[in-house]
């Protein structure tokens, strides 16, 4: 079974900003067409997208590099169309080059002005394009770009930047110093995997991708450094044998609720089920078992002899609610001393994580998912938080490699890795930002396993499940106030929607 999407198109793959830079030439050649034309191209898609802000006064904010050069050419496409467009620039008296200098003259040709940056400008527009900053910053931006970026952003007036937002460095997606906060972002040639992840999502507000016609040469020349996957990425299960049985859908043992912390490892047991996992059995804390299978008797439920119970199991997962004190230790050290020994797919996730980090030479299941939020991936790599979030490909990637697992790295653009291949979700809500949130998750991708998913199938198709639940539950009744239960139903609904 092999539910990963297996299309080759260019709007599928992320790349870094110098592989785009690289490539872009030979792509273009290859295509019958030189470096302006994909200029005049870029800054005909910036001018199509332009039209849905139905703006009649805009202000384009261009710099000094090629970024300017599209932003010329929209703005001419603009002028062109009766719509009054003004022209700032960051230096008056810097001399463009290249194909920049082309497209500035044509607007200058056309009968267009170039002013300095000024607040009367930016109070007199409808809309800013953004056109200052290209794809190859790598440090601080400047203290006079900055001036502008803090105005336009504070100016609360919508925002199309060409390319990246300005003051984002497209591979890592962190601003450097400031960065613009577009409404839309349209990128071109290849998808910038800074703006699918992080505070790159965050600052590019609506992502929207234009292959200047190049795309298929491009794919060809550039190897990518992630997938992007959706909901639509996957074919689905399908539909179910009629003489199956509840052993053909796997027994899956979810392992945690310390004394107190009933309530995660519930969510993860119930998740399982609506996934479609055929049994849940739950090793839980003695004080824990009468809160776990109140009012959910699909459950089996013990807080003693866990050898039978991974001898009973296909799969497991641990982690939601374990805790760190000697009972969770014991309970740890037993599981991954089974799983590895007999071969079992495991899930680990939440305080299990934290026991794995502090292992000086863990032994790994072959077949293992790790589901770490940043502060959690920083303690099973031995660095800060804040070193993970500024490089969240990389820091996936060293994790699977690690410890030879399959990698979440959880939050906004999800990223998965096997120490190979790279995917990031598309999709995902600030409706997800919840306590439990995460043990769902963790109860969809074993209830995959135990269905017979391997490791990356299972977590791929499993993140994107329950990203998906938490776009639909928060446009339904808005991003506050979700309870990752209310993610159940939806799931379901997903799981038996999506046709093979």
């Amino acid at each position: 079974m092999s539910l990963l999407p297996s299309s080759s198109s260019v709007k599928q793959f992320v790349y870094l900003a110098q592989q785009i830079r690289e490539y872009e030439g030979n792509a273009a050649k290859a295509s019958g067409c030189d470096l302006f034309t994909l200029m005049e191209r870029a800054g005909h898609a910036a001018f199509l997208n332009w039209k849905s802000f139905n703006a009649q006064q805009t202000l384009v904010l261009v710099g000094s590099g090629n970024n300017a050069g599209d932003g010329y050419i929209t703005a001419s496409l603009i002028k062109r169309a009766d719509r009054h467009v003004v022209v700032c620039v960051v230096d008056e008296n810097k001399e463009l080059t290249g194909d920049a200098a082309k497209a500035q003259k044509r607007w200058i040709d056309a009968g267009g002005e170039i002013c300095n940056f000024s607040a009367d400008a930016l109070d007199e527009c409808d809309v800013i394009i953004d056109a200052l900053l290209g794809t190859g910053l790598e440090n601080t931006v400047r203290d006079n770009v900055a001036t502008i970026i803090k105005a336009a952003n504070e100016s609360t007036k919508p925002i199309l930047s060409i390319d990246v937002p300005s003051g984002i460095n497209a591979d890592t997606g962190q601003p450097l110093g400031i960065a613009i906060k577009a409404t839309k972002t349209i990128t071109f040639v290849g998808v910038k995997q800074g703006l699918t992840t992080a505070a790159g999502k965050q600052y590019v507000g609506e992502l929207i991708f234009d292959d200047l016609a190049i795309g298929e040469s491009f794919v060809e020349l550039a190897s990518p450094s992630g997938k992007l996957i959706n909901i639509n990425s996957f074919k689905g299960l399908g539909p179910r044998a009629l003489n199956s049985h509840k052993g053909s859908y796997g027994k899956l043992l979810c392992i945690g609720g310390n004394q107190g912390t009933a309530g995660a490892i519930r969510l993860t047991s119930e998740a399982a089920l609506r996934a479609g996992a055929g049994m849940v059995r739950v090793y839980t804390h003695e004080g824990s078992i009468m809160p776990v299978s109140f009012g959910r008797p699909e459950l089996m439920v013990s807080g003693n002899n866990l050898q039978h119970a991974l001898e009973w199991a296909s799969c497991a997962v641990i982690g939601p609610g374990l805790g760190q004190d000697e009972w969770a230790q014991n309970t740890f050290n037993q599981v991954i001393e089974y799983c590895t020994r007999n071969n079992m797919p495991l899930v680990i996730d939440a305080d299990a994580l934290n026991l794995l980090a502090k292992q000086a030479s863990p032994k790994m299941p072959t077949r293992c998912v790790l589901t770490p939020h940043p502060g959690e991936a920083s303690r099973l790599l031995k660095v800060t938080t804040a070193e993970i979030e500024s490089d969240r490909f990389s820091y996936v990637q060293q994790c699977a490699k690690r410890y030879s697992a399959v990698c979440v790295l959880k939050g906004a653009g999800t990223l998965i890795a096997d120490g190979k291949h790279t995917w990031v979700c598309e999709e995902g809500s600030p409706a997800l930002a919840v306590g439990g949130s995460g043990d769902v998750l963790t109860g969809i991708v074993g209830a995959l396993f135990a269905q017979g998913l391997d490791c990356a199938e299972a977590t791929c198709y499993g993140v994107t499940l329950h990203a998906k639940a938490g776009d639909i539950a928060g446009q339904k009744n808005g991003e506050r106030g979700m309870l990752p239960s209310d993610l159940f139903c939806i799931v379901r609904r997903l799981i038996n929607t999506i046709k093979p």
